[in-house]
């Protein structure tokens, strides 16, 4: 009995000596430990990396930039299933324990104990695998563990369990670069949280075991055995009942990949933003959860992507088929798998589909696609298929389907408008579509190519082409500067100049059907595009003026060669800069700057900037101080704002000095007088009405004006016209300056390549939008004239028709001519020549 009492009392000094040893090795520990310990209040600040969003000006998704897939989420809008569903498997006893558990520790130290190994599951509550998330790393060491264990005390201490469930739920990894069981939750199920069954919030909290390896897109069989544990861990803690626990272990797992739903298609304006917010925020621009908000409108940019795409189909089509755009090796009897893996590098394209011909025969053939699906393929459906020979020429129409597709071919297919499989093969010409509107220079449509996903590269912004005729315009305003009129008579004739680079010596420039109209009126010359023409109006202004008078639309002295081929729109410019340009002539006179973001807001919806663009407004009040005075530009400026974000709260360095209340809007400079404007529109209205740009009268609006223009060898077709409310620039061609060629010996100008685009996309835009006359400004005047000779008309002219002029324009005809007679106007029309 002795023995057993003295055994009893050195159990107890034993026991009392661990217990001590325990407490002075923990005090130890934690004086060597705790000053290396991170701040907990740092998790109240903390910044989860929340992915950059980009929205059209009515709210549609353009584009996520990120690596992680984010949304945070408030601890009070977390449904309490699935708070729920996490406890129950992580850390079961989480709202009782002090940031460790004991009894965790406990199990995980028997089986080190009793497997022999240091790494065992277990042991972490969600405390720790909050501290451990944020502040350590998955380093299996002693030393970490006791400084994840002291620092989850301290949390416990300082945070309320509901801010480190909070933590937890928005940082934790659930596989598929989703981060939080809000990003989860859209991108396997589309939902939100709210509206996740019981069934899907076990699915969601059976990942973070095997994020990666046991996510539902990887192994479905293994998540819904994983699914079932957590109901059953739910189960045990009275968190749901029998009922439902049955009824959610046996639902279907409906989980696939939910990307972002886009809801705009605008990839160039998106990369733009993408850079513009790097520039603006650095390397936090993709982490911070930036949403800018873009000037661009959902509706409009739908119909640009239409018409850019259908136009460079439509000029595809007409030049014939380049044939199959590769060839896999298959033999009978391939299984549906087999086919699917030799197209796996093949995707749709702008609604063509890829496939692959498995039989093919004389009248059909049969196509597997990429959606594995088989579809037959009869001669109606490559009826347009006439072989491609160069730009100009296409073989015989085909008469047998096998003649054209082969076993093996790869090919695309689109449907018609019946719905009706239709070959079809991606272009290989290139298009840019830009609409901006004239008053503000928000731009609200923009296509940079055929493809983002084949070719990144912006033809709006970065492509410099010549414009052709479609640079008309610019020279003609400074004619109209200069003295000249619309009634002003020009010789449509021949003209040689030497010129030492031509194999001959000599520069014969022609009109493009190489016609000769012989005198004629500036505004024919225009309606016509006289190419002629307007070399002798460029020589008579002068190539220096006219250059530095063009540069106020927008263009720098660089674009703009000082010579006479300048008048053939032999200028190197952009897309977005013609569009500028054009905007002058549509707002009656003032420089707009092109910008693409409104306003950006933070993660917490605060906005941190908005554009505060320099606005036409030529009824502002503030315009009466200028009394229609035309500035003068700064090209190098004019060009640095070319494109761009707007500051806030200052005006464009091309404008005025901003007026010192604040609340005044802030003005763009007028660099072209109203009434010049509002005549070279005249003449554009006529190029639509009856011109090169007739085509566009399909659209039965009496408000459009508009220019054409083609380069040499059909390099470039282009189309650039307005309405009151919209700019629209569009241009068509191939990257290399291959030719666009000729079909049935009609070249490809820009009425048959770019004006269909336009007009495609200008009925899609004008849609319900009721018509606006042009607005005369003050100071013009109608007078009725000889359409021969350009001169105001007698009272008794049957044939006078009516003209309109700058007041002082009328006043000069009056002044220095004498009314002719009819003897005298045919004398003069047979002699007349310019030079």
């Amino acid at each position: 009995m002795r023995l057993f009492l003295r055994l009893i009392r050195y159990a107890l000094i034993l026991a009392v000596s661990g217990v001590l040893l325990a407490v002075i090795g923990v005090t130890v520990a934690y004086w060597l430990i705790a000053p290396g310990l991170p701040s907990v209040e740092a998790l109240r600040d903390v910044r989860l990396q929340v992915p950059l969003r980009v929205y059209s000006a009515d709210d549609k998704l353009i584009a996520t930039f990120g690596e992680t897939r984010r949304i945070p989420v408030k601890i009070a809008n977390v449904p309490t299933l699935v708070k729920e569903a996490f406890i129950a498997v992580e850390d079961a006893r989480f709202y009782e324990h002090p940031g460790y558990d004991w009894q965790g520790i406990a199990r995980a130290g028997w089986l080190m104990l009793s497997t022999g190994k240091f790494k065992v599951a277990g042991g972490s509550t969600i405390t720790q695998q909050v501290a451990r998330n944020f502040f350590f790393s998955s380093e299996v060491s002693l030393t970490r563990k006791i400084s994840e264990i002291f620092f989850a005390v301290r949390m416990e201490h300082e945070l309320s369990k509901d801010e480190i469930l909070e933590l937890y739920l928005n940082k934790i990894f659930l596989g598929n670069r989703a981060y939080g069981v809000g990003a989860a939750a859209e991108f396997y199920y589309g939902k939100t949280l709210d509206q996740l069954s019981l069934a899907e919030c076990a699915v969601l909290a059976s990942i973070p075991k095997f994020p990666s390896s046991g996510n539902p897109l990887n192994r479905r069989e293994r998540v819904l055995e994983r699914r079932n544990y957590v109901l059953q861990r739910m189960l045990d803690n009275s968190f749901i009942s029998a009922e439902q626990f049955k009824q959610a272990s046996t639902e279907i797992d409906q989980s696939y990949a939910h990307e972002p739903p886009i809801e705009a298609e605008a990839p160039y304006v998106a990369e733009l933003v993408r850079q513009e917010a790097i520039k603006r925020f650095g390397n936090d621009a993709l982490t911070e959860g930036y949403v800018i908000r873009t000037t661009l409108d959902s509706h409009m940019q739908d119909g640009a992507n239409r018409a850019v795409h259908d136009g460079l189909i439509s000029y595809d089509l007409r030049h014939g088929f380049r044939g199959a755009e590769a060839h896999l090796d298959i033999h009978p009897g391939m299984q549906p798998a087999e086919l699917d893996k030799l197209l796996a590098l093949y995707h749709p394209i702008a609604g063509l589909v890829p496939g692959v011909v498995t039989e093919s025969a004389e009248k059909s053939a049969t196509v597997y696609l990429v959606d594995s699906q088989s579809v037959p393929i009869d001669l109606e459906a490559i009826d347009w298929a006439r072989p491609y020979q160069d730009d100009s020429h296409r073989g015989a129409a085909p008469k047998k389907v096998d003649a054209v597709l082969k076993p093996g071919d790869v090919i695309r297919l689109t449907r018609n408008a019946d719905g009706k499989w239709k070959l079809a093969q991606l272009p290989l010409a290139q298009a840019a579509l830009l609409a901006l509107n004239p008053a503000n220079g928000a731009i609200k449509a923009m296509v940079g190519g055929f493809s983002f996903g084949r070719s990144k590269f912006n033809r709006v912004t970065q492509s410099n082409r010549n414009p052709g005729s479609s640079f008309k315009p610019f020279l003609y305003a400074a004619a109209f500067d200069h003295g000249f009129t619309p009634a002003s008579i020009i010789n449509d004739a021949p003209l040689v100049f030497e010129d030492p680079s031509k194999p001959n010596g000599l520069w014969t420039p022609k009109n493009d059907d190489d016609k000769f109209e012989g005198p004629m009126r500036l505004r024919e010359a225009m309606v016509l595009s006289k190419n002629l023409v307007s070399i002798r109006l460029l020589d008579a202004i002068g190539v220096h003026y006219a250059r530095e008078y063009i540069t106020r639309f927008g263009f720098t002295p660089e674009q703009i060669p000082e010579s006479l081929s300048m008048a053939l729109g032999t200028a190197s410019v952009s897309p977005l800069t013609m569009a500028r340009g054009y905007a002058v002539f549509a707002n009656g006179g003032f420089l707009i700057d092109p910008y693409f973001v409104d306003s950006i807001y933070d993660r917490d919806g605060k906005e941190v900037f908005h554009a505060h663009p320099a606005l036409a407004c030529r009824r502002c009040a503030e315009r009466a101080q200028d009394n229609g005075r035309v500035v003068k530009v700064d090209p190098a400026v004019v060009a640095a704002n070319a494109l761009g974000v707007i500051e806030p709260a200052t005006a464009t360095t091309t404008a005025a000095a901003p007026s010192a209340n604040t609340t005044a809007p802030n003005l763009a400079p007028r660099v072209l007088d109203a009434r010049v404007a509002y005549l070279i529109g005249s003449l554009m209205h006529d190029v639509v009405r009856r011109g090169t740009g007739a085509g566009a009268m399909v659209l039965k609006r009496n408000d459009l004006a508009g220019k054409t223009g083609s380069t040499n060898d059909h390099r470039d077709a282009w189309f650039n016209g307005y309405n009151a409310d919209l700019v629209t620039a569009t241009w068509v061609g191939f990257d290399d300056f291959t030719s666009l060629g000729r079909v049935n010996g009609v070249g490809e100008f820009g009425a048959q390549a770019a004006l269909p685009i336009w007009i495609d996309f200008m009925r899609t835009s004008l849609q319900g939008v009721k018509e606006q006359p042009f607005e005369m400004p003050t100071g013009i005047a109608s007078a009725r004239i000889d359409p021969d000779t350009g001169t105001l008309a007698s009272g008794n002219d049957t044939h006078a028709i009516l003209e309109v002029f700058k007041s002082e324009d009328i006043a000069h005809l009056a002044a220095n001519e004498n009314t002719p007679t009819e003897t005298s106007k045919q004398d003069e029309k047979a002699a007349y020549d310019v030079f």
